[in-house]
């Protein structure tokens, strides 16, 4: 199944990750204690500044709808 990764970052930034596989955010929820996180998409290792909260959304976001 893929979805939609929302990153909340400690700066209150928001990093998206879209049409990734459930267990990215699975990988990425599974390290919530860790400073650096990190997940592998499409065979490439990814790094991540500490994350505040990991949210999954089954769906794409509609960016136009105006967020």
């Amino acid at each position: 199944m893929t979805g939609t990764a929302l990153l909340i970052n400690r700066d209150y930034s928001v990093t998206v990750l879209e049409n990734v596989e459930h267990r990215v955010y699975e990988e990425l929820v599974g390290q919530e204690d860790s400073k650096h996180k990190q997940c592998t998409i499409n065979g490439k290792n990814v790094n991540f500044e500490p994350i505040s909260k990991v949210v999954w959304y089954d769906n794409t976001i509609d960016w136009d709808y105006g967020y």
